[in-house]
């Protein structure tokens, strides 16, 4: 029930901030400014792009001409691997339920609740946008296909950005020259993405977020479990626990895992020892368990810990940056890794979808060509749609 009214605030307070956006941009008459104003969308378009375009073009051509012909490659690579996602996590589901991942759609104001992750998306999106547009226009222009115009758009909560080729100069270029441009746009986002990703390798908190296949490469195995906080007036306050402090071992019992918990029976009034790192140090300390508030039979150290493990990184040079500057690099890295990666499957509103269209074109007749694609596209959507509809199965209503 809690849920459900939170989730419909969100929603009413999303639809109140488009009414105000929307009025003042009436009000200032955008429309005379190159904008489009409609109830449901507010939208951009800029005629002077092509101008932009060329003028970088003319100083990157050459790595302009091996990126387009890279992001063809890659466009077949990040293909395979959102359906191979998409497939093995499904299989997941039914047969190793503890390595199902959950899924989401970010929408703010619905899935996307905390203020704080609402300002990061705000902030990410419009330069994963223009990093993902900017290369289809780049590519483009290379390929010597005309864009009529640039721009965004807002739909209520969703934000798209694009740049408009010419679609009669698009139909005629060579079939290699249209699919490095569809190409260019994930490629751009993945390899963006890459470059985040190096401002953050090596720093604990990346592991976190990091896929366990090669996760090995870059940190060792996890130190400990990390204290968030101590609870006044119980053993672990009193026996000198500090949060931060990384619970390595409680009698013996190796901790590496916050399941590793589970090993260890406390009896109130017992003394227990309880091995930490703090700063780098090792320390043992005997901590006198208290009996649990909710259950008297059962024992408490008196601490909160933290849901993840500590890592320690191979390399431990990296940079140290501020929790608020490292929260934003990494909603950039993973808006710009996803969107690059799933903006390849084969959907209508995706590249992909133009991808797989492009290449099978000619090659078989129209009435073939339509069935294959609407097969297609349906088993995307059921694979997408399945991933999701299980996460909220597993996890209920996903928000972050």
């Amino acid at each position: 029930m809690a849920l459900d009214f939170l989730t419909h605030n969100s929603i009413i307070y999303v639809l109140i901030a488009w009414v105000i956006v929307f009025a003042i941009a009436k009000a200032s008459k955008l429309d005379k400014h190159g904008f489009e104003i409609k109830p449901y969308s507010l939208t951009y378009k800029n005629q002077n792009v092509q101008l932009a375009l060329t003028r970088i073009l003319n100083k990157t051509q050459r790595a302009t001409r091996i990126f387009s012909n890279t992001s063809v490659v890659l466009g077949f690579v990040m293909m395979g691997a959102a359906f191979w996602y998409l497939a093995s996590n499904l299989s997941n589901f039914f047969v190793k339920p503890e390595s199902f991942s959950e899924m989401t759609v970010l929408i703010p104001g619905v899935t996307i609740q905390s203020s704080a992750n609402i300002i990061y998306f705000l902030l990410s999106v419009p330069i994963v946008l223009v990093i993902h547009e900017g290369a289809h226009g780049i590519v483009a222009t290379l390929e010597k296909i005309k864009i009529k115009t640039g721009g965004f758009a807002v739909f209520i909560a969703l934000f798209a950005g694009f740049v408009e080729p010419d679609e009669e100069e698009f139909s005629k270029a060579k079939k290699i020259s249209r699919l490095r441009v569809i190409g260019a746009g994930a490629t751009s986002n993945v390899l963006f993405s890459f470059i985040i990703a190096g401002l953050l390798i090596f720093n604990p908190s990346f592991a976190l977020v990091m896929p366990d296949p090669i996760k090995g490469m870059f940190y060792h195995d996890p130190l400990g479990v990390p204290i968030i906080s101590v609870t006044d007036g119980s053993g672990a306050q009193k026996a000198g626990l500090q949060k931060d402090d990384i619970i390595t071992s409680i009698d013996g019992n190796k901790i590496s895992l916050p399941q590793d918990f589970a090993k260890v029976k406390l009896k109130p009034g017992d003394t227990t020892t309880v091995s930490v790192l703090r700063y780098g140090k090792a320390l043992q300390i005997p901590v006198v368990v208290t009996a649990s508030k909710d259950d008297p039979t059962k024992g408490m150290l008196g601490i909160l810990r933290a849901a993840l493990p500590s890592y320690q990184p191979v390399v431990p040079y990296y940079i140290h940056w501020s929790p608020e500057v490292f929260m934003f690099l990494l909603w950039m890295w993973m808006l710009s890794f996803f969107i690059g990666i799933f903006n390849m499957l084969p959907l209508p509103i995706l590249d992909g979808g133009k991808f797989i269209h492009t290449i099978i074109e000619k090659k078989i007749s129209e009435k073939a060509l339509k069935g294959a694609m609407m097969s297609l596209y349906g088993v995307t959507f059921v694979l997408f749609g399945l991933n999701i509809a299980l996460s909220a199965v597993k996890s209920g209503f996903i928000t972050i």
